[in-house]
């Protein structure tokens, strides 16, 4: 028998394999790390509040763009935000709680859902909060493009400035503070858009009937405090929701699903088929 020459072929990696291996291991959510999140939670609202305040403050268009809305929510009979204005203005008690609500719970309430989902639901944090970071960050083009005076800044609209006549401490909008932020960055109401993050996080992920009832009943009073303490429009709160509907579809693309419906450890996660 003759001598056989047996050729072997070494193993080339495919780099579309390769590609696609990768993708998933960075699709793939992991358990967070303490020090890295508050690290980037302190470095990313840093930036957006550097961002958000360089936005120029266009006041002369910022103003036209507020009589514009405003016009447009009287065509659509929903401009009622002068009424509720000054109604719960004659409730002295109700409308300083509203603004200490307004100046402290947008932090507080944002926080703590993000400290509660680190430590019950590591597996879903990542995407909850990517979510979260592309909300806030889809905002800042919203600052941009259409500067928007708040309804207690416009020129004889007659609302009235809650935190300014009731002297009420904490708030960056009125008062000793309002020069630290943009008076003209309205639209769309990050209030609402973090209060319903906050709000369907709570919903989807717990099974308290209280809590998730606490879930639902944030983003509506947040939306009514922005209305009575004339900070926003009702459109601004329209804006601040397509914002959330941005993030979550951000989230849903890059982990293939809601971040709700992950596991809720990540021991149990498997990765994600790009």
């Amino acid at each position: 028998m003759g001598d056989t020459t047996v050729t072997r072929l070494e193993a080339v990696p495919d780099p579309v394999t390769h590609e696609r291996t990768l993708l998933t291991r960075l699709r793939a959510p992991r358990r967070p790390r303490l020090w890295f999140e508050i690290l980037l939670i302190a470095v990313s609202y840093w930036t957006y509040s550097l961002i958000r305040n360089a936005v120029p403050e266009q006041k002369a268009e910022a103003l036209r763009n507020a009589d514009w809305v405003w016009r447009t929510e009287h065509q659509l009979g929903i401009a009622v935000e002068q009424s509720v204005n000054h109604a719960v203005n004659s409730v002295t008690w109700l409308i300083i709680g509203m603004n200490y609500y307004y100046a402290t719970l947008h932090f507080v309430v944002t926080i703590g859902v993000l400290v509660w989902l680190y430590r019950s639901h590591p597996g879903r944090y990542a995407a909850t909060r990517l979510a979260l970071f592309a909300t806030t960050g889809v905002a800042l083009a919203g600052y941009y493009l259409f500067p928007l005076a708040p309804p207690r800044l416009m020129t004889g609209a007659h609302f009235v400035d809650t935190v300014q006549v009731h002297h009420t401490w904490g708030s960056m909008a009125s008062g000793d503070l309002k020069d630290m932020s943009n008076q003209y960055a309205a639209m769309p109401s990050m209030h609402i858009g973090w209060s319903l993050w906050c709000g369907l996080t709570i919903y989807a992920l717990t099974t308290i009937p209280w809590l998730r009832l606490l879930g639902l009943l944030y983003p509506a009073t947040t939306l009514l405090v922005i209305v009575c303490t004339a900070n926003h429009f009702w459109l601004d709160a329209v804006g601040g929701l397509l914002c959330l509907a941005f993030g979550l579809t951000l989230a849903r693309l890059w982990y293939g699903t809601l971040p709700h419906t992950l596991p809720r450890t990540t021991g149990a996660l498997q990765p994600t088929a790009p």
